[in-house]
């Protein structure tokens, strides 16, 4: 399904931006979108992976399950996000979940345009490799929050990166968010999470508003642990 949204998405993001007029008028071509319900997959494990996939607007956890049926959360996706970019490289299908938290729409680039825009875009392509790289960051930060289990560095980790200007450009300071989303992103208990904003807000790393989160510090929000 075409859509004004996803291509509007498509223009200002940050690679979009890079193109040429000849490859953005392609891509305007290409691209569709998607509308996914609170509560459907954005992506599944084992189902092909047919795009490269933007986060118009919603949210969505990111998560892996083990054969006895064990979950593990790896991280959520805001607003201007891309994601995607590891499995339409290396793999038919998708190795991990996504779930819309949220009401979702997608911005959806087919597989084939993305490698294509790989062979002829230089910008996309450091794009890609900056993307790669954050996504690398993120994932040992997760990984090394959760060895450590204390549920109040993996809420701060899984904050600080929700706010990374990088894989979500234009977050700016304040983020929507709910002690439950962001109890279900991080993996903890509610409790936990009220527990946690609460020592991260009398730090003056962050202040929580009504619904929503407000960073004030994002280095040391970056570098908290208990």
């Amino acid at each position: 399904m075409k859509a004004k949204a996803a291509l509007e998405f498509v223009e200002r993001s940050a690679w979009g931006r890079l193109l040429t007029s000849g490859q953005l008028q392609q891509v305007r071509a290409d691209v569709s979108e998607r509308w996914v319900p609170r509560g459907a997959f954005v992506c599944h494990t084992g189902k092909p992976v047919l795009y490269w996939k933007g986060m118009v607007e919603g949210l969505v956890k990111m998560s892996v399950a083990s054969p006895s049926g064990r979950t593990s959360t790896l991280t959520g996706l805001a607003a201007g996000a891309w994601f995607g970019e590891g499995p339409v490289l290396r793999s038919a299908t998708w190795d991990f979940d996504g779930v819309a938290m949220r009401d979702t729409r997608l911005a959806l680039v087919p597989r084939a345009t993305f490698h294509w825009l790989l062979e002829v875009s230089p910008g996309f392509n450091r794009f890609v490799i900056d993307q790669l790289n954050e996504r690398l960051a993120q994932f040992l930060s997760v990984i090394e929050a959760e060895r450590l289990e204390v549920a109040e560095t993996r809420v701060a980790r899984c904050l600080a990166w929700l706010f990374n200007p990088v894989l979500y450009p234009g977050v700016g300071a304040r983020l929507e968010l709910t002690q439950q989303e962001i109890g279900y992103l991080c993996g903890v208990s509610r409790q936990r999470v009220n527990r946690a904003l609460q020592i991260l807000q009398d730090a003056d790393v962050l202040a929580v508003e009504y619904g929503a989160v407000r960073v004030l510090n994002l280095a040391a929000l970056q570098r908290f642990r208990v």
